[in-house]
C-alpha cells in the first residue's frame, strides 16, 4: 500500500509518499480504507524522532482517521462498509490502517469524511482534560491555552457545553475565531498577560488546559483558585520552569496532571470512546459540536501540512485526504 514514510528522522524534507506492507488487522479489530488523515502535534515531535509511538503501534504518523472498514473477522462482519472515524496509535499517513473495534465511533450523517478526520484525537484529548481530569463543573471557570488549536477549538466547544465560563489565548488574528466558537473571554498572549487579566477581571480560574509548559507554568499557577487544576497537554514553551514560587501549589490545593493520550492502555481509551459517544455524540448529530477544519491537503503536500502547523497558522485541524 501507499503511505508517508520517513528517511529518518528530521525536518519535513524527510517526508516521502512511499509504498510499505499493507496492515492485516488482528482479534477485534478492522481494517480501514483511509480517506483523510488529521494532523497533529504528536506527528511533528514523531518525524522529529522526539516522539516514538508506543510499543506495538505503527511507526507511520497519524493518530486520527476517517474511512470505511473494508476486513473483518467473522465475528464482525455485521460493521464491514461502515463509515467510521478512530483515534489511533499511528499508521493514519496510509491508504489502509487497522483499529481496534473500541476505538472506532460511526461517522455521523451530517458529517464528511474530511470534517470526520479531525474530531477523535482533538475532541477525546478535549473530553479527558476537562471531564475525566479537570473535573469541569457548570459555572466553573476554564482558561484553554491555544484557543484556536485543534484541541483548543474542541476544548472551547466542550466546555460551553458544560456551562462553564470560557477564557482562551491565542495570538491577535485568531481572537475573533475563539470568540465565534464561544469563548466568553479572549486574550491576546502577545499584548496582554493573562494571569493579571485573570486575577483583576475573574479572581481567578478553577481550571486551565495547558499546551505551553515552562514558559507558562509560574503564571499558571498564580492563576489558579483554590482547588484548581492545572492539566498539562504539551510542552511547546518548554520543559524546564525557571525560578517558579511553588506557593500556591500548597496554599490553594492546588493539583497539577500532565496526560498524554496516545499512550494509554486500549481499555482506558475504550473507556474513553464510550464515555464520549454517551455524553457528547448526539451534539456533533446536531451541529452544537463540530470539528473546525482549517485547510485541507492532498497527502502528496505533507511537508506544506507540516509547515502550515509549525508555523502555527491554523486555527482548527489540518487535515490530509489520502487518495
Amino acid at each position: 500500500m501507499k503511505a508517508i514514510l520517513l528517511k529518518q528522522f528530521g525536518d519535513r524534507d524527510q517526508l516521502y509518499l512511499g509504498r510499505t506492507e499493507k496492515p492485516v488487522p488482528g482479534e477485534n479489530q478492522v481494517l480501514v480504507k483511509v480517506e483523510a488523515a488529521a494532523l497533529n502535534r504528536a506527528d511533528i515531535l514523531q518525524r522529529k524522532g522526539q516522539y516514538p509511538p508506543p510499543a506495538g503501534a505503527s511507526d507511520i504518523l497519524g493518530m486520527e482517521i476517517s474511512g470505511r472498514i473494508v476486513e473483518t473477522n467473522p465475528a464482525n462482519t455485521e460493521v464491514l462498509g461502515g463509515r467510521v472515524m478512530a483515534l489511533i496509535s499511528g499508521g493514519g499517513y496510509a491508504e489502509y490502517a487497522t483499529v481496534p473495534l473500541g476505538l472506532l465511533l460511526p461517522i455521523p450523517e451530517n458529517l464528511d469524511f474530511v470534517q470526520a478526520a479531525g474530531v477523535m484525537e482533538a475532541f477525546l484529548t478535549g473530553w479527558q482534560a476537562l471531564k475525566w481530569l479537570a473535573e469541569v463543573k457548570p459555572g466553573q471557570k476554564v482558561l484553554v491555552h491555544a484557543g484556536a488549536s485543534g484541541v483548543g477549538s474542541a476544548c472551547i466547544q466542550l466546555a460551553k457545553n458544560m456551562r462553564a465560563e470560557v477564557v482562551i489565548t491565542a495570538s491577535a488574528s485568531k481572537l475573533d475565531f475563539c470568540r465565534d466558537l464561544g469563548a466568553d473571554h479572549c486574550i491576546d498572549y502577545s499584548n496582554e498577560d493573562f494571569r493579571d487579566f485573570v486575577l483583576n477581571h475573574l479572581s481567578g480560574v478553577d481550571a486551565i488546559i495547558d499546551f505551553i509548559g515552562a514558559s507558562y507554568f509560574q503564571k499558571n499557577l498564580q492563576s489558579l483558585t483554590r482547588d484548581g487544576r492545572l492539566i498539562m497537554l504539551g510542552l511547546l514553551g518548554g520543559h524546564k520552569p525557571l525560578d517558579v514560587n511553588l506557593g500556591p501549589i500548597l496554599f490553594n490545593r492546588l493539583t497539577i496532571i500532565g496526560s498524554t493520550l496516545r499512550s494509554r492502555s486500549l481499555d482506558y481509551r475504550t473507556r474513553l470512546v464510550q464515555d464520549f459517544q454517551a455524553h457528547c455524540y448526539q451534539h456533533l448529530q446536531d451541529g452544537r459540536l463540530s470539528p473546525i477544519i482549517d485547510r485541507v491537503f492532498p497527502w502528496q503536500s505533507v511537508k506544506e501540512a507540516h509547515q502550515y502547523m509549525e508555523e502555527n497558522k491554523n486555527m482548527g485541524k489540518i487535515v490530509l485526504t489520502i487518495e
